[in-house]
Order: structure tokens, then C-alpha cells, then sequence
């Protein structure tokens, strides 16, 4: 009786088993990708404490409540001045007219006032300003319906007169300073529709008069140019 083969073959294809002794099958991750990976991965975001949303909201509110307080103060003095300014008497102010304005004419006007106020004017307008010589009166009434007050005064006028003249319009808008020939009284304040005279230039209602009229509620252009018409002032 001949002895059997005793040894065993290793079965083919189990588990561990492969090509050149290598593991079949992806590798199982490292611990150290793993941890990675939770790391990159965005977790739950947390709400804000309820008390700390609020005391935001009250702050937001605060700041909407001051500056709309603010504004609204600001709005409130711009309308008690103009309705102070509008109501404003200025003793020794003559009216006249009422004037058809925008009626443009190619010559000389005779105008009932001395200077005029107000009517028929050449189609372009006075550059506002100060002038050391007369300027055209059909110049000026153009001047007046976009809202500039024209102050004259006689040639003659004194000259630290002239310089108080200078510094009330110097640097304002809509005002026109010229000396006016053959002129009535020593100072005549003018606007459209609206006069004052006055015999010194330190008379307190030719300032009230600047601040009442210029570009005022008689204006029948409100807002017009004063400048990019005809002159050139000595001084603005």
C-alpha cells in the first residue's frame, strides 16, 4: 500500500491572497485622512444669543430715529426761515406792477420807476455781480426776473460808502451792484416788482432787503441764471 501525498494545497483565491502576495481591493482610509476630512467639512452654524440680536435691533433703531430726527429738524428750520422771510415787513418798501415777464425786446424801454423794477427786457441778462460802471437798464430788469436784487447808487457816493455796498453783496448770488446816473436817492435797493431808498448805506433794511428779495417768492423765473449772459463784473 503506497503512501498517499500528504500535503495540502493552499486554496486559490481567498481572502489576503493576490498577485505577488499584494492585498486585492482598495486600501481602507488612514486615520489621518479621516481626521483630515472632518476638519474640511462645515459643521452646523450656531445662532446668535436672542439678547444679542435684540440689542442690535435697538441700535438700528436708534440711529434711524436720530437721523430722522435731524432731518427733520433741519426741514423745520428751513421752513420757519423762508416763512419768516416771506413775513418779514421791511418799512419803506414800495410794490409795483404786476409786470408781464418773459417779454423780450430788442431796444430801450422807458420804465415808469427810476430804476426800474420790473417789464420788457433785451432777451439775454446781466452777469450778477459788482460793477464800478452803469450797466444797461434792460440788462439788469433781465437780472431781476431770474431773482437779483439791484442795488445803485449815485455816482458820487462816497467812497467808503461804496465799499459798505461791496461787502453786502460781495460773494452772494443773484445780487447786481452798479452806480446809477442822474439816481433819485444815494441808495435805491431794487427787485422785481419791489423798491427801497434810502439815504446811508449803514440803513439796516438794506441787509433785511438782500436777505427778503434775492431769488424771493416776487421772483417770476425762481432759479434762472445769473451768469452766462452779458458783462463782465469788476468783482463777484
Amino acid at each position: 500500500m503506497s503512501k498517499g501525498n500528504n500535503k495540502r494545497t493552499p486554496a486559490r483565491g481567498g481572502a489576503g491572497s493576490g498577485k505577488g502576495g499584494v492585498a486585492s481591493g482598495k486600501a481602507a482610509p488612514s486615520e489621518q485622512s479621516v481626521a483630515a476630512g472632518a476638519r474640511r467639512a462645515p459643521g452646523p452654524s450656531r445662532p446668535a444669543p436672542a439678547g444679542a440680536t435684540a440689542r442690535r435691533r435697538r441700535r438700528n433703531i436708534n440711529w434711524i430715529a436720530i437721523i430722522a430726527a435731524v432731518g427733520g429738524a433741519s426741514l423745520l428750520a428751513a421752513l420757519i426761515y423762508n416763512l419768516s422771510r416771506e413775513l418779514q415787513v421791511i418799512p419803506g418798501v414800495q410794490t409795483y406792477g404786476p409786470f408781464p415777464a418773459n417779454i423780450h425786446v430788442a431796444g430801450d424801454v422807458n420804465y415808469p420807476q427810476t430804476p426800474p423794477t420790473g417789464g420788457e427786457h433785451r432777451a439775454t441778462w446781466q452777469n450778477c455781480g459788482i460793477y464800478n460802471d452803469p450797466v444797461v437798464e434792460e440788462l439788469a430788469v433781465h437780472s431781476m426776473e431770474h431773482g437779483a436784487v439791484w442795488i445803485t447808487y449815485q455816482p458820487d457816493l462816497p467812497a467808503d460808502q461804496v465799499e459798505r455796498l461791496k461787502g453786502l453783496v460781495r460773494g452772494k448770488s443773484y445780487t447786481l451792484l452798479s452806480p446809477y446816473p442822474n439816481l433819485p436817492a444815494p441808495v435805491v435797493a431794487s427787485a422785481w416788482g419791489v423798491q427801497l431808498t434810502v439815504e446811508s448805506t449803514d440803513d439796516a433794511r438794506l441787509d433785511q432787503f438782500v436777505a427778503k428779495y434775492r431769488n424771493g417768492s416776487q421772483t417770476p423765473e425762481k432759479g434762472a441764471a445769473c451768469i452766462g449772459g452779458q458783462g463782465t463784473p469788476d468783482e463777484r
